[in-house]
């Protein structure tokens, strides 16, 4: 399964157009998704209808709605058996790869039951396999590596003092915490299973700042769990499930970033390219890509002051943005206040962003010794998106329906308008998966759950984003 987290239909236009705009291609070009578009999903969960992502990805994991919050519990705070562990249960293999930390909403969803999605450390400690279930996963690649590390340690954001690296230690899990292990990970050597890859303290960068030789790409984590789960599952002859999130798609838009947002949205079209040359190659295979939910209220075109607006959007604004603006806006924030507005003018804004035209209150407002990392990021985001004529309504997510895409065997299934409970009940047919049965292992040794979320559980949480507002 794949989840573009905060991927509306408008951002797949978005990108279809900017690609073609880069590359110089013919109106006809279709993005590796447009091939394989089924029908769209609803994305309103039991507590309201504009739904937060682990409320949504629970929906994906368990089969069933639940409220804004709610990582693998229903309506209740019930633990739900998710489809990851009734594939481990039926002797499968199983993995996760997403470009958040891995103990974030949607890969918590399917591998960890807690009240609230900021209990992070819980997550964290479950996802292991510490928990009446046991080890569930085999594979886990992304960021968060704090979550991992006991609160008194260098750059930790647990709660509490438990080494949750050591423990995955004993408990056998292979460790890779840099891009030279992961390089040197053997793609076919089932024996390192299960391994744990944490190639960043919180989310891994925007694939518009990604160091390549730092952190391993979107498409470069899931070939390789591809390999490594379908090596194992050869030797064992059994199959495997493997969840994919495209993360900071989502954050991008919560940041109103349409350059980072792009960028994203391109490494997660360069991922289901691979990842459909995989299913083709395995034709008893069906891969599923969906989103959670739409972030920022997107739209191409928009309107700047009083007067009727142009008919158009341009590419060559967001093609002119060398990085983030969560990144530039740090970067301003801990630069020289003496020099601060000269560097935002000349460095920032006319090389960094690309703009030309900008006016001296800009540079000013921006350079602003005051201004929060908030202020700064959103005066940046703004700068491009109204040359660029794209538009936001908000900050957080919309109630809109989302792209359905699937390929491979009984992709037709899917075809038409679903709830988004129906891509959970799909794969847990497709996989001839018991999720009751797993539920009622949960619900027998429900004392395993963290009680609703302390101060520091949500102080943890917020201090590992790196802007000072949460993606949800």
């Amino acid at each position: 399964m794949m989840v573009s987290d905060g991927f509306g239909p408008a951002s797949e236009t978005f990108a279809r157009s900017y690609h073609q705009y880069v590359h110089g291609l013919p109106y006809n070009y279709t993005t590796p998704l447009d091939a394989i578009h089924v029908g769209a999903s609803r994305t309103r969960s039991s507590s309201s209808l504009v739904t937060d992502s682990a409320a949504g990805a629970t929906a994906f994991s368990c089969a069933l709605k639940s409220y804004n919050a709610a990582i693998g519990v229903d309506p209740d705070g019930h633990p739900c058996g998710t489809v990851l562990e009734a594939a481990k249960a039926r002797k499968m293999y199983t993995g996760l790869v997403a470009t958040s930390r891995i103990t974030h909403a949607t890969p918590a969803a399917f591998s960890a039951h807690v009240p609230h999605r900021d209990q992070e450390s819980a997550i964290a400690v479950q996802q292991i396999g510490d928990y009446p279930l046991g080890r569930t996963v085999d594979l886990m690649f992304g960021g968060g590596a704090c979550f991992f590390k006991p609160k008194s340690s260098q750059n930790s954001c647990r709660t509490d003092e438990r080494d949750v690296l050591a423990d995955a230690r004993r408990l056998g899990w292979s460790l890779v915490q840099s891009r030279s292990e992961f390089d040197t990970l053997p793609a076919d050597d089932a024996t390192k299973l299960p391994v744990l890859g944490l190639f960043a303290r919180s989310h891994m960068s925007y694939t518009i700042d990604r160091e390549p030789t730092k952190e391993p790409s979107l498409r470069e984590m899931a070939e390789k769990a591809l390999s490594l789960l379908q090596t194992a599952a050869d030797r064992d002859d059994q199959g495997f499930f493997l969840m994919i999130e495209g993360s900071r798609i989502d954050m991008a838009a919560h940041s109103n970033d349409p350059a980072a947002h792009v960028h994203d949205i391109e490494a997660y079209h360069e991922t289901i390219a691979a990842v459909r040359s995989f299913v083709d190659a395995h034709p008893d295979t069906v891969m599923v890509s969906v989103s959670d939910h739409e972030t920022g209220g997107f739209t191409l075109g928009r309107q700047n002051g009083p007067e009727y607006p142009e008919y158009i959007w341009h590419p060559s604004v967001i093609h002119r943005v060398q990085n983030s603006t969560e990144k530039l806006a740090a970067t301003i924030a801990t630069y020289d206040q003496t020099k601060r507005e000269a560097f935002v003018r000349d460095l920032v804004i006319k090389k960094w962003l690309g703009i030309q035209d900008a006016g001296r209150s800009d540079a000013a407002y921006i350079a602003n010794p005051k201004r929060t990392l908030n202020e700064i990021s959103d005066r940046l985001a703004d700068l491009v998106s109204t040359r660029a004529m794209v538009g936001w309504t908000t900050h957080g997510h919309s109630g809109v329906d989302v792209n359905l895409y699937a390929h491979g065997a009984e992709a037709e299934q899917l075809r038409g308008n679903h709830e988004n409970t129906d891509i959970g009940d799909f794969i847990a047919r497709f996989l001839g998966l018991d999720l009751n049965s797993i539920t009622q292992t949960l619900t027998k040794n429900s004392t395993f759950m963290p009680a609703k979320p302390s101060k520091d559980d949500h102080q943890a949480s917020t201090m590992a984003d790196v802007m000072d507002f949460k993606h949800m």
